[in-house]
C-alpha cells in the first residue's frame, strides 16, 4: 500500500511545498473534502470524496484503493486534530506530509507562544470540554465546527464566569481571505462567520469562577447530589493516593455524585474514567455534573458492582467509594487492574474495614483512618463538627 497524507493549507495548491506537489501530480486516487479536492488543479487522479461517517468507512477506502498510489488530503497538519493520525492507525507506513497547522498560523498571527497556549477542540466535541481548561491568564486556541461556534463559546465562557476574556476569531488562516474579529465574550454581537475557523481566548485576571484549578478538592456545593458525595477533604485525598496520569483509565465504582472521577479527569484532558452507579437518577446526575464541571466525556455505566465491572476496560486504577463489603467486590476490583495499578478503598462501617483489613493482610497495601472537622455555627459561635471517620485502603498491584 502506497498511502501519502498531504496536508492542504486554507491557500491551496500555491502554499504545498515541492514533495507534496509531486506526491498529488503522481497519485492515482485523492480522497479528500469537497473542500480540499476544489484547491486542487486539474489532473488525470480520480478524485474521491470522503463519506460520512468517515471514521468507519476509512479501513474499506484504503484497502479498496491499496495497488494504485493514493494521496489523502487533510487540512495544515495531518496529525493535528486530522485525520492523518486514523491513516496512520491502519497504513503504520504510509508518509506524512505537513502544512503549517492553524496552531502555529494562529499564534504566528496573535504573537503567542505556541508551548504556552491549550489547545481544544469543538469539532465532533462537546463544547463543555473547554471549561476545565479555563484559568486566570490562561490562553486558549479553540478549534470550531462552524460560523455559529463563536457565539455559542462566548456565552458559554460568560455563564462559566469568564465574561471578561477576550476572544479573537481567526478565519481562513494563510488565505488570501484570512479575516480577523476581535471582542469580548459578555458583548459578542459578532454574526455568524467563517467557518474555517481558530478562535484565541485570553482568559481574564480574576473571573468569577470558584472551581479554579485542575487539583481535587472542589467545593461540595460544586456538585448536585442527595447526599452520596466524597467529600472535599476525602475526596482530595483519595484523588491523590489514586495518582493519576495522562491517558490513564479509572473506575470510580459506586459513583454517587461522580465526584471522584470528575476530578480525576480534570486533571489532564487524557485522563479517562468509567463511573459505575447501581442507581438510574444518580447515573444521570453523575452525567450532567460531568457537563457541568467540563468532563462531558466522563462514561457512566448503570449497574450493580462487582457484576457490571466485567465487561469495562482493564484500568489503570479503582476507587471504592461504596459497598467495599460486597462478596467479591474488592477481589474483583484488583483481579481486574492493569499491572502496577492502584485500588483505593473507602469505608465508613465496621464491616467495610473488616473488608479493608482482610483484604491488606491477604494482598499487602497500607491502611490510614481519616478524620476530619469542619467548623459550623454554635449559637453566635463557631465550633467544630466531625464528619463521619473514613478508613482507606491504598494498594498497588505487583508489576509483571
Amino acid at each position: 500500500m502506497s498511502v501519502t497524507v498531504v496536508g492542504v493549507g486554507a491557500e491551496g495548491w500555491p502554499g504545498l511545498c515541492d514533495s507534496a506537489r509531486r506526491a498529488l501530480e503522481a497519485a492515482e486516487v485523492v480522497l479528500g473534502a469537497p473542500r480540499q479536492l476544489a484547491l486542487l488543479p486539474a489532473g488525470d487522479a480520480t478524485h474521491v470524496t470522503w463519506p460520512s461517517p468517515l471514521l468507519p468507512a476509512l479501513p474499506g477506502l484504503l484497502a479498496e484503493h491499496a495497488d494504485r498510489a493514493l494521496v489523502v488530503l487533510a487540512s495544515g497538519d495531518p496529525t493535528f486534530y486530522g485525520i492523518g493520525s486514523a491513516v496512520l492507525a491502519h497504513a503504520p507506513k504510509a508518509t506524512v506530509l505537513p502544512a503549517p497547522s492553524s496552531l502555529s498560523l494562529a499564534c504566528a498571527r496573535l504573537g503567542w507562544a505556541a508551548q504556552d497556549v491549550d489547545v481544544l477542540s469543538t469539532v465532533g466535541r462537546p463544547l463543555a470540554a473547554v471549561r476545565a481548561a479555563l484559568a486566570p491568564r490562561r490562553r486558549l486556541l479553540v478549534l470550531v465546527p462552524d460560523g455559529d461556534a463563536p457565539a455559542a463559546l462566548a456565552s458559554a465562557l460568560t455563564s462559566w464566569g469568564y465574561g471578561e476574556a477576550g476572544l479573537t476569531v481567526l478565519g481562513s488562516l494563510g488565505a488570501e481571505t484570512e479575516s480577523r474579529v476581535d471582542g469580548f465574550a459578555a458583548t459578542w454581537t459578532h454574526p455568524p462567520g467563517d467557518p474555517l475557523a481558530v478562535v484565541a481566548v485570553t482568559c481574564p485576571d480574576a473571573p468569577a469562577d470558584t472551581l479554579l484549578g485542575r487539583a481535587p478538592g472542589l467545593p461540595d456545593d460544586a456538585y448536585d447530589h442527595d447526599g452520596q458525595l466524597t467529600k472535599a477533604e476525602l475526596r482530595t485525598l483519595s484523588v491523590a493516593a489514586l495518582r493519576p496520569a495522562p491517558a490513564a483509565l479509572l473506575w470510580d465504582v459506586g459513583g454517587g455524585a461522580g465526584s471522584v472521577g470528575i476530578e480525576w479527569m480534570r486533571h489532564h484532558p487524557a485522563c479517562r474514567a468509567i463511573s459505575v452507579e447501581v442507581r438510574e437518577d444518580r447515573a444521570a446526575r453523575i452525567a450532567a455534573n460531568a457537563e457541568a464541571l467540563g468532563v462531558p466525556g466522563l462514561r457512566v455505566v448503570v449497574g450493580r458492582a462487582p457484576a457490571a465491572l466485567e465487561a469495562l476496560d482493564p484500568p489503570d486504577a479503582v476507587f471504592v467509594g461504596g459497598g467495599v463489603s460486597a462478596p467479591g467486590m474488592l477481589a474483583t476490583a484488583r483481579e481486574a487492574l492493569r499491572p502496577g495499578g492502584r485500588l483505593v478503598a473507602n469505608a465508613v462501617t465496621v464491616e467495610g474495614e473488616a473488608a479493608l483489613a482482610a483484604f491488606r493482610a491477604e494482598h499487602g497495601g497500607a491502611l490510614r483512618r481519616i478524620a476530619v472537622q469542619r467548623a459550623e455555627p454554635v449559637g453566635r459561635f463557631a465550633g467544630w463538627k466531625a464528619l463521619a471517620g473514613v478508613t482507606q485502603l491504598i494498594h498497588r498491584k505487583d508489576p509483571e
